[in-house]
């Protein structure tokens, strides 16, 4: 069973009685395996967030369905599962941490020892024990960003919605996320991730997909689109320098070893640009 899938999904929003609707999204069919963090990427403006609203069931699309482990999203019981980080999180900044916890604890229904003993957990996970008990008004943004994790992961949720999770977080507290993600990926789970900052995503990513003007234009395995199929590199060991210029048709001849022949990889960013530059030579979307 997938942790998300969708069809079609398609979102149109009408701005006034006489002009046209904007086209948020359009037809995509998103598939992300259980246990994997899938990034989600695309410049301003190419439906990311759209997709994240439409998957959580905040808005209703225009044509097309998703599923949350095969729950219609429509549904409540599709976001028992769900925990959620928005890019700009909203804390009440007189309580402390465990404060915090503790109140969306009791949204989702723990009480007693047990949201004690789960609040104790997540405080160690997210690295804030020290700042347990500390006013969140006096918290920097990254500790903030990690508050809001912890926030997500109250319920214990097998899939994770997080919307820029280190967006104003500095380099140190950027990296800490980071490998909060890959602890995460594996503890079992899920992992939906929208960012800007491509080298992060590239890090702690297993497949990515790319939008433009709500459209999905690339996607795949971070590994398989990083590999630049335009070059190639070969390594050989034991080659005189006199060989080096012949090395594709004559490394056998020369006694050389054959050690690996490969696609040497690009960036993510390089792969992010230029598909996004491809994207918008291609005709607009129709309305």
């Amino acid at each position: 069973m997938l942790a998300i899938e969708t069809d079609g999904l398609t979102k149109r929003y009408r701005l006034g009685l006489r002009r046209a609707d904007v086209l948020a999204l359009s037809g995509l069919n998103l598939r992300v395996e259980q246990g994997e963090v899938y990034g989600l990427l695309g410049p301003n403006g190419s439906g990311k967030s759209t997709t994240l609203k439409l998957v959580l069931g905040l808005i209703r699309p225009s044509a097309g369905h998703a599923k949350i482990f095969g729950r219609p999203c429509a549904t409540v019981a599709s976001r028992l599962d769900v925990g959620f980080l928005p890019e700009n999180p909203y804390f009440y900044r007189y309580l402390s941490g465990v404060e915090t916890l503790q109140f969306y604890g009791r949204l989702c229904g723990m009480t007693g020892a047990t949201l004690r003993q789960r609040v104790e957990e997540l405080l160690r996970l997210v690295g804030l024990t020290d700042a347990a008990d500390r006013p969140l008004a006096g918290d920097s943004k990254g500790m903030l960003q990690r508050i809001g994790l912890a926030q997500a992961l109250i319920h214990d949720p097998r899939l994770l919605l997080l919307d820029e999770p280190t967006a104003g977080v500095d380099p140190i507290g950027s990296k800490e996320i980071r490998d909060l993600i890959v602890r995460l990926r594996g503890m079992g789970k899920t992992v939906l991730l929208c960012s800007h900052l491509l080298s992060q995503v590239q890090d702690v990513c297993d497949r990515v997909g790319i939008l433009n003007l709500g459209r999905m234009v690339l996607e795949g395995r971070v590994s398989d689109l990083l590999r630049d199929q335009k070059r190639l590199a070969i390594t050989v060991e034991n080659l005189p320098d006199a060989a080096r210029a012949q090395i594709k048709q004559w490394a056998d001849d020369w006694g050389a070893n054959l050690v690996s022949v490969e696609h040497p990889q690009t960036t993510l960013e390089d792969l992010f640009l230029d598909a996004v530059a491809r994207a918008r030579q291609q005709p607009p979307n129709p309305p």
